[in-house]
C-alpha cells in the first residue's frame, strides 16, 4: 500500500492550473490527508509551459522537492504533448490523464508509455466552455483526476471548488464550476483506455 501519492501538472499560464492543484490538496486535505501543492515555472506570463506538483500523503509529509516519480501525470493542455516529455520519470504504473477530445487510443501514440501504465482522456475544455462559457479547464481536470486516483470523493471536490471560488467569483459562474467538475468525474469513467482496463 501507498503512503504518498505523486502527482505532476502540465499546463501553460492562464489555465488555472496552479488553482487546479491547489484546489485537488485542499478537496484531500479535508478528506483527512496530508497534502503539498506547489508550482515549478519561470517567468509567469500568459501561454507559458508550467509544471505543478502535488503530494498526497497518510502521514506527514517531509520531502520537499519536486515531484520526480509521479504515480499521476495531468496534461491540461495536450498541445504540450509535442513540446515536454510529459512521461519523463512517470511511476511504471502511471496513469496520464490528457484534456482532449480525442480517444485514449490516439493519445498513447503521442507518449512513449510503459506496458503497466494507463491513459485517460476528457474533453476538459468543452466541458468548461458547455458548463460555464469560458475556456477554462480546470475545474474539469479536477473532476476527472479524483475519479481516477481515487483519493477523493465527488463532495469533497465540490466542497473544495466552491470553498477557493466563493469570494472571487458569481454564482452561476461557480455553479458552472461544479459541474463541470461532477460532469468530468462522469465522463472520464467512459472514456478509459480500455485496452488496459486488465492490468
Amino acid at each position: 500500500m501507498r503512503n504518498t501519492f505523486e502527482i505532476r501538472w502540465h499546463g501553460r499560464g492562464g489555465q488555472g492550473t496552479v488553482t487546479a492543484a491547489k484546489v485537488f490538496a485542499n478537496a484531500c486535505m479535508q478528506s483527512g490527508r496530508f497534502v503539498q501543492a506547489f508550482p515549478d515555472y519561470g517567468p509567469e506570463r500568459s501561454g507559458a509551459p508550467l509544471q505543478v506538483y502535488n503530494r498526497i500523503g497518510h502521514k506527514e509529509l517531509r520531502m520537499h522537492c519536486p515531484v520526480s516519480t509521479p504515480l499521476f501525470i495531468v496534461v491540461v493542455d495536450a498541445s504540450l504533448l509535442s513540446l515536454v516529455d510529459i512521461a519523463a520519470g512517470a511511476d511504471e504504473r502511471a496513469f496520464f490523464l490528457i484534456n482532449t477530445a480525442h480517444s485514449a487510443k490516439e493519445m498513447k501514440k503521442l507518449i512513449p508509455l510503459k506496458a503497466k501504465q494507463k491513459v485517460f482522456c476528457v474533453d476538459g475544455t468543452g466541458i468548461a466552455i458547455d458548463s460555464f462559457g469560458q475556456p477554462l479547464p480546470n475545474s474539469a481536470m479536477v473532476g476527472a483526476l479524483g475519479r481516477i486516483s481515487g483519493l477523493v470523493d465527488l463532495d469533497s471536490l465540490s466542497q473544495a471548488v466552491e470553498k477557493s471560488f466563493g469570494k472571487k467569483f458569481s454564482a452561476k459562474t461557480i455553479q458552472g464550476n461544479l459541474d463541470a467538475v461532477a460532469r468530468s468525474w462522469e465522463e472520464v469513467a467512459t472514456r478509459e483506455d480500455k485496452s488496459h482496463s486488465q492490468n
